[in-house]
């Protein structure tokens, strides 16, 4: 007798044993007919023993094979109460959407239907800077936002993988002059301070992505400012200090503001998840798949010719533990 069996040999062995017939439990299996076939006769060499009796009529159990079908099914079961129980003592993936109502939480709900299992947590870190940071040091699994933006030290920890070019828009006093406006170019903000979180250490890599677009424009970063968290803060932060707001087309809704598109040209912002370098878990692959899905139903990857990205754009960073 051998000391190990293959668990995938047994259960083919159960699924032939109970169907009695090859084709019907492939088909089970999901798995070839020839494949299923290969499995059973390395299962009789490793035990020595023949367990069916094939004919072209009908398969039966040998002896041997009534014998084995009960230890079988107990080595499988056991089998599946062990990866039942590591499924549910998995660790909860921590994930940083930055604030709420934003194309990362569309790809967080579709990541909690493809694995529903395991649990997915949302946190709020409104800066990729602070949540890379945050990812490096173990209290974060993954985050969303400009990559390419981040300190090299901080990007040298992480794989990242391209989900979206988000269009950028300016978020406006809903009395200020641009409001009117459907779309906002960018020169008309010329002679405008812009806030793009200037003197926050947690969104360096935003002010970065801003300061790319102001060059030669005539726009100026706003000055530092205490972020505003909350939207009744927001409204009386807008109202009170009526700075424009750099943002992306599908920043929720702000009292006191209006969020008009920024054109001529069309300025994208390549939005990146970001996890862990070496990070294993359901989580992260569920994330990486409903982008992708998402992105390929909906285009994400698409941009229109003439629009402006800033310098640095990379597609994808490998995880190379």
């Amino acid at each position: 007798m051998p000391r190990d069996i293959d668990p995938r040999l047994l259960r083919g062995f159960v699924a032939a044993a109970e169907d009695l017939h090859f084709t019907r439990a492939a088909a089970r299996l999901y798995v070839a007919q020839q494949a299923l076939s290969r499995d059973i006769r390395r299962l009789e060499r490793e035990l020595g023993a023949e367990l069916f009796v094939r004919t072209t009529r009908q398969v039966t159990l040998t002896a041997e094979g009534e014998r084995l079908l009960p230890y079988a099914r107990g080595v499988l079961a056991a089998q599946d109460a062990l990866l039942a129980a590591r499924a549910a003592g998995e660790r909860p993936l921590l994930v940083d959407l930055n604030s709420e109502g934003m194309v990362s939480g569309r790809v967080l709900a579709r990541a909690r239907e493809l694995v529903p299992r395991h649990e997915l947590m949302a946190r709020f870190e409104s800066g990729l800077t602070r949540a890379a940071t945050e990812i490096l040091a173990g209290r974060l699994d993954a985050s969303f936002g400009y990559a390419d933006g981040l300190a090299p030290a901080l990007r040298s920890g992480l794989a990242q993988q391209l989900v979206r070019y988000e269009q950028l828009a300016v978020l406006l006093p809903y009395d200020h002059p641009l409001a009117a406006r459907a779309e906002v170019p960018l020169d008309a903000l010329a002679g405008e301070s812009v806030y793009a979180g200037a003197g926050n250490p947690g969104t360096l890599e935003w002010t970065d992505l801003a300061r790319q677009l102001f060059a030669g424009r005539s726009i100026a970063l706003a000055p530092p400012a205490p972020m505003a968290v909350g939207a009744e803060e927001f409204r009386r932060v807008m109202a009170k200090h009526r700075t424009p707001v750099l943002a992306v087309v599908d920043f929720p809704e702000m009292p006191g503001a209006v969020l008009r598109p920024l054109v001529g040209p069309v300025p994208l912002s390549p939005l990146s998840l970001v996890w862990r370098k070496g990070l294993k878990h359901p989580g992260v692959d569920a994330l990486r798949a409903a982008a992708d899905a998402l992105a390929t139903r909906e285009g994400w990857l698409e941009h229109i010719p003439g629009s402006w990205l800033p310098t640095t754009v990379t597609t994808s960073m490998p995880d190379n533990p």
